[in-house]
């Protein structure tokens, strides 16, 4: 005979509605690991979009997502001359917003020269900016529609594509436009601005021919260090592998969210390491007597103690069953993407295993010091 099965059918309403419970605190659990992938991710994605073996960057810079970073326009062109270089092209980055539509659109502006590394490498729908001026390439979740005039600045911008899933590490959709269009969002003033600065300084306003980066792909068989290498040898300039951009994004950019979701985690944890003990010491509690019967019979400590952690277990399992499932089904609907990694789910189901392990060591102690005398009391 299964006692921990008789107990639970005999209190199933009870036993189910903490199983329940607990599954949300370990659905929540399992949504911020999830809400971390998809931070790495997002952070990755705008880095990986250009396919670039290599970003060359102001020096003293760590590139254009950690730090400021701004060259002349005509580094691309000595960039492309350079040994092992298939192709280059200058990109530049910034957030604006806008209102469209009655509502405020928040997003991340990539400036890039069509037909040169820089752009989306793949478009859903629509087509690639065609024209030098005036269109854009957007993400979906910007929720706008190919056709739609957007204004930015002080002129129009035409959507003609739409990518997915292409967004800033800040969460904010990415929108592609052409480079001499980012160079005048982001560089020049507006005209009041532009006279005040010319009276303060008695001097024309700064070039707006500068980009925040130039990304490169070399050769095939060529790698990319031996052309960073070349180019650190200018000194205004410093050059970054793709993957050390990687990894300047995900211990640089996205490190102290790590850090803090990390810490809500093991939070988390502790506080269902908690509840379960406290839930299984009161379930060993009601079960006092007929645990003293047992002992009273003859039934062996092993038997007692078994009893108390497969009830724990049957709790952690059940409870994170449900709140996988239950985070499974509603991940896109979070603002953030959530990434559900297969082995994040197995090693969280460990951890729990143990957990419920370590939760179910009170409720035993409380069970082997019963005495079998109770049985016998009014």
């Amino acid at each position: 005979m299964n006692l921990a099965y008789r107990d639970i059918r005999h209190n199933l309403g009870r036993f189910l509605l903490t199983c329940i419970g607990l599954s949300l605190l370990l659905g929540v659990v399992l949504s911020m690991i999830g809400i971390y992938r998809g931070l790495v991710v997002d952070a990755l994605t705008l880095a990986r979009a250009p396919a670039a073996d290599l970003w060359v960057v102001q020096a003293g810079s760590r590139g254009p997502f950690a730090e400021a970073s701004r060259i002349p326009s005509d580094t691309r062109a000595a960039i492309a001359r350079l040994g092992g270089v298939a192709e280059a092209g200058a990109v530049t980055f910034q957030t604006a917003e806008t209102f469209h539509a009655g509502r405020k659109l928040r997003f991340q502006i990539v400036g890039y020269e069509p037909g040169r590394p820089g752009g989306p490498h793949r478009i859903a729908e629509g087509r690639p900016i065609a024209r030098a001026h005036f269109e854009m390439i957007a993400d979906a979740r910007a929720g706008l529609a190919v056709g739609e005039v957007v204004r930015l600045g002080r002129d129009g911008y035409t959507v003609v594509g739409l990518t997915r899933d292409l967004v800033a590490s800040g969460g904010d959709p990415v929108v592609f436009v052409a480079l001499a269009d980012a160079q005048t969002l982001q560089f020049e003033l507006d005209p009041a601005a532009m006279r005040r600065e010319r009276a303060r300084s008695g001097a024309a306003a700064a070039s707006v021919d500068s980009v925040n980066a130039v990304v490169a792909r070399v050769v095939p068989g060529v790698h990319p260090d031996t052309v960073a290498e070349a180019v650190r040898r200018w000194k205004h300039l410093a050059a970054i592998t793709q993957a050390e951009q990687e990894i300047i994004l995900t211990r640089s950019v996205v490190e102290q969210a790590r850090r803090q979701i990390g810490l809500f985690t093991s939070i988390l944890l502790v506080v269902s390491t908690v509840i379960i003990a406290l839930i299984v010491y009161t379930m060993t509690m009601d079960k006092r007597r007929e645990i003293a019967t047992l002992k009273l019979i003859g039934a062996p400590d092993r038997t007692i103690a078994g009893l108390v952690l497969q009830q724990a277990l049957a709790m952690g399992v059940i409870g994170f069953g449900i709140g996988a499932l239950l985070i499974s089904t509603v991940k896109d609907v979070f603002p953030r993407r959530v990434v559900l990694q297969p082995e994040d789910g197995l090693a969280l189901a460990f951890v729990v295993i143990a957990v419920c392990v370590v939760a179910s060591g009170l409720g035993v102690r409380l069970a082997l010091k019963i005495d079998p005398a109770t049985a016998l009391g009014g």
